[in-house]
């Protein structure tokens, strides 16, 4: 088997969670530019400004994409909490890129379009690195699983009702008896 296939296997889960993270990330940013870029250079509304309204209208789809697409197979734990977190997160990537924008506006008095987008680009790329890992710890949780009983010593009971299960008695199918196969283990 080759390397990249037992690479690919191993971390299939992520890559596809990166692959739709990086998809909702695409069409948001999309939509930060084109509100961005027409309440700054349209409406003349100034460049922090004309970011956080265009942050507030992304983050509201972004958050919408993730929840039922990206990360649907993650734990629910409520809309409210999800939504709160989610834009405080969005706020502190918000925050993030606002630092990028406004040196280059206000510090290095770079004022055309192209400063600004350049200005935009690199700092929402630094705020995506911190969005992507802070809502997978802290939004769209994993899903939980039962808790397990209080340690007894006793073996755990055999799914088909048989006796005990113990490391002496490996589990058998109920009908052939055969022992069943376990998949292997995930490292």
């Amino acid at each position: 088997m080759s390397l990249l296939a037992t690479m690919y296997r191993r971390f299939e889960h992520l890559v596809h969670e990166l692959a739709k993270f990086g998809s909702v990330g695409a069409a948001a940013f999309v939509i930060t530019i084109g509100v961005a870029n027409a309440l700054q250079f349209g409406l003349h509304v100034g460049p922090l400004k004309s970011f956080m309204v265009a942050t507030v209208v992304a983050t509201t789809f972004a958050y919408l994409a993730n929840r039922y697409w990206t990360f649907r197979h993650r734990d629910r734990t409520g809309l409210g909490r999800e939504y709160v977190l989610f834009f405080a997160l969005n706020g502190i990537g918000l925050v993030i890129t606002e630092l990028f924008i406004g040196f280059v506006h206000y510090g290095l008095h770079l004022e055309s379009p192209v400063a600004y987008n350049t200005a935009l680009i690199v700092g929402t790329g630094a705020a995506t690195l911190f969005r992507f890992w802070s809502y997978k710890k802290w939004v769209f949780l994993p899903v939980r699983t039962q808790p397990a009983e209080a340690a007894s010593a006793l073996p755990e009971p055999d799914p088909a009702g048989d006796a005990p299960v113990s490391p002496e008695r490996p589990r058998s199918h109920p009908a052939r008896g055969a022992r069943r196969r376990r998949a292997p283990a995930r490292r």
